[in-house]
């Protein structure tokens, strides 16, 4: 397949996923702890409205709803009014300056990305060590590598970042693109790839879109009509499909797909074959299922080919051979296949299988002329190597028990890449020779972490009705299990995602000072197909919070924390599991650390594309049941008054246009004005930022300080060694 490469897994290797490092090496238990001494909070008062609204003749009160307005000078007052209270209590702790010094110590090093190849150069992303944003370099056979690209010129704060890269056929120019403040709304720019000249004015309001080149003259893309009201909240359901042809204006762009009341969908999006031969088009109206639809490029005018009518399934292309195309599925097989099919009969019907469904579930790339099937096997990676007729060639040898990341590039590439991390070993990459299944070191990290000094160990707990959940627990050598070690336990629990183990330098942290970093595979991700994620939604969504309670319950059981030194944590989704958890079973941990989540279960469909998460939530307009249920877990709608909460500090972004920071605003709300006991309850709001995607170094940095500072100074420790 033609190389697209997004910068936002490039830019998670530094932020929460892969390759991170720690600073020097302490005693297990280094963190000493004395009594704390903290100021006495006073919350900005935020005023309560009267606005109430009906579902199924049940009315539901909704006092903060005028925070949904992001242009108000109202909310931009209680923000800032919020923020000056959070960063007035953060001050106060002592050691806060010393954590954001062993963070920023611990990230200073070199950190390199995969090389691939693009015309006559090799490019690759490098980020010295604390620039913002990572560099985009080329380089000649010579090895003489120039910077190409580099976004940290983008802006003078950083905050503008490079999203996707993609190169035309034959390399002569890149289309990127390019997200501002964090936002998910994206511009285009088309430059020549000698002069690094622009070609033309840029593409503006681009949405949820990949960049896919037809030959050398333009490429297809996707996004939305610019919404009344504030881009950053209102309403984005009808996704479009447009060709751009280079030198010509965006407002002339045809519209391939989208346009029709027939063909609207939430997200729309198109790839096309390495040889320029088809289109496939997805059309989804939500996160899980999509259409298919084949074009042939080769035929002027050619009509649109349906090869699924229908949503019941994840399909997507994974390449051609000629006129055989290569499909990933899970449509009657829960754990993913691939199939090929001709394309003048493209439909199910005629699909043969070429690698079956298995009990493990699967994930495909292409490469050297190969197909790479990637498994999981309770979240760690196995990859075995298949030609095009489904032969298996060999089970590739890997580094050890983790994740890996690649196996993919041209047909003619005659070396691979991939990568090899867990959360104990920085990211590794390798290059491999399909031909001969040899692996070699590439790029080994330079993190200052010891491994040896570190354990990951998985475990199996059994959750509230009975389903066995594993668990990944990662910690520092000589840990005692006495029940009073600080300890994270981080979880997600939705839309399929699978957490599998991966290296980063602010876990790196927190364990060199002690502390212990757990991660369970909830129901509602992906770790074990179909059925594990659907296990976790709609109706079903409790098994995920009674999962991750569950995982509380046995870090505790087995001592290797307390409620007094227990902390959650998630993001997205997961901000919602810890607000629904938190809301639940307020005793059952010392700090609650929600960030961007979905707080407001009834109202999470009206804003942005908010709608499109319907398959894993369902709405509260679906049906009574669907309301109730809803409203029963939904963590605006479960803080109740005269309840003492955790320390909490709900963390979001003013420019978060995926969920919008009037779910943390009111959640927060919510909480300070019924929280009966002492504990904080704060939130933290960063400017001109995001989601997280493209989030620059230095606020990261910022972000995991303020996190753990927090974090620990409500575990009742005053000072680090």
């Amino acid at each position: 397949m033609k190389h697209v490469l997004s910068i936002l897994a490039v830019s998670l290797l530094s932020a929460c996923g892969s390759e991170s490092t720690t600073s020097s090496a302490t005693e297990p238990n280094a963190i000493t702890m004395t009594e704390t001494v903290k100021t006495p909070l006073s919350y900005p008062q935020t005023a309560k409205g009267d606005v109430v609204d009906s579902y199924f003749e049940q009315t539901v009160a909704d006092p903060y709803r005028w925070l949904e307005d992001d242009r108000s000078a109202e909310t931009e007052a209680w923000v800032k009014a919020q923020n000056k209270v959070t960063f007035g209590y953060l001050e106060q702790i002592p050691y806060r300056e010393q954590i954001k010094q062993k963070l920023a110590a611990s990230w200073n090093y070199e950190k390199v990305t995969a090389p691939f190849k693009e015309g006559k150069y090799t490019y690759f992303y490098k980020n010295d060590g604390l620039q913002n944003q990572y560099v985009l370099y080329r380089q000649l056979d010579d090895g003489r590598s120039e910077v190409f690209l580099d976004p940290n010129t983008f802006s003078s704060d950083g905050t503008t970042s490079l999203a996707e890269v993609s190169f035309s056929k034959d390399g002569s120019k890149l289309a990127y693109s390019i997200s501002e403040g964090g936002s998910d709304w994206r511009k285009i720019i088309v430059i020549d790839v000698e002069s690094k000249q622009q070609l033309e004015p840029e593409l503006v309001d681009v949405k949820f879109s990949g960049i896919s080149w037809f030959g050398n003259e333009g490429f297809y893309y996707s996004s939305y009509d610019k919404p009344d009201g504030s881009e950053l909240s209102a309403k984005t359901d009808q996704h479009k499909l447009y060709y751009h042809k280079l030198g010509t204006p965006q407002k002339d762009d045809a519209v391939i797909f989208g346009a029709t009341e027939q063909q609207k969908h939430r997200y729309v999006g198109a790839s096309v074959t390495e040889d320029d031969h088809y289109l496939l088009i997805s059309a989804a109206v939500s996160t899980s299922g999509n259409k298919l639809f084949l074009k042939d490029l080769t035929k002027p005018g050619s009509e649109l080919v349906t090869i699924l009518d229908h949503t019941d399934s994840d399909t997507d292309l994974l390449d051609n051979d000629g006129s055989k195309l290569y499909l990933v599925t899970n449509l009657n097989a829960p754990n993913k296949k691939v199939v090929a099919v001709d394309a003048a009969k493209p439909q199910p019907e005629h699909w043969v299988d070429v690698i079956p469904q298995t009990d493990n579930v699967l994930s495909v790339s292409t490469g050297g002329g190969y197909i790479f099937a990637e498994y999981m096997v309770d979240a760690i990676a196995k990859v075995q190597q298949y030609d095009y007729s489904g032969k298996l060639v060999r089970d590739v040898t890997l580094p050890g028990l983790g994740s890996v990341g690649g196996f993919s590039g041209k047909k003619e590439d005659k070396t691979l890449y991939y990568t090899f991390t867990n959360y104990t070993t920085a990211q590794t990459i390798y290059s491999f020779a399909p031909e001969s299944g040899s692996s070699d070191i590439y790029n080994k990290s330079g993190a200052d972490f010891d491994s040896n000094n570190y354990v990951s160990e998985q475990v199996f707990y059994t959750s509230k009705d009975g389903t066995k959940v594993p668990m990944l627990i990662s910690y520092k050598k000589g840990l005692k299990r006495d029940g009073t070690n600080p300890t994270i336990l981080y979880g997600y629990g939705g839309f399929n995602v699978s957490l599998t183990p991966g290296f980063s330098i602010p876990n790196a942290v927190w364990m060199e000072m002690g502390g212990v970093y757990a991660v369970p595979n909830l129901r509602g991700g992906g770790e074990y197909g179909k059925a594990w994620h659907d296990a976790g939604t709609q109706l079903k969504k409790q098994n995920v919070f009674d999962d991750f309670i569950a995982a509380a319950e046995y870090l505790q059981a087995q001592g290797y924390t307390s409620k007094d030194k227990l902390a959650i944590r998630g993001g997205s989704n997961g901000g919602l599991l810890v607000g629904a958890v938190m809301t639940q079973r307020p005793e059952l941990m010392k700090v609650a650390l929600p960030a961007v989540g979905v707080m407001d279960m009834l109202r999470y469909h009206t804003f942005t594309a908010g709608a499109g998460w319907a398959y894993d939530y369902g709405t509260s307009e679906q049906s009574k049941e669907m309301f109730d249920y809803l409203r029963g877990y939904s963590p605006v709608h479960n803080v109740k008054a005269g309840v003492t909460y955790p320390a909490t500090m709900v963390t979001t972004a003013d420019h978060d246009d995926r969920v919008v920071p009037a779910h943390s605003f009111k959640f927060v709300a919510e909480l300070q004005q019924k929280d009966a006991g002492t504990n904080p309850q704060l939130i933290r709001i960063e400017t001109n930022a995001g989601h997280g995607a493209g989030t620059p170094v230095s606020k990261q940095i910022e972000q995991m300080a303020d996190i753990f500072s927090f974090t620990l100074y409500n575990m009742g420790y005053k000072q680090l060694p």
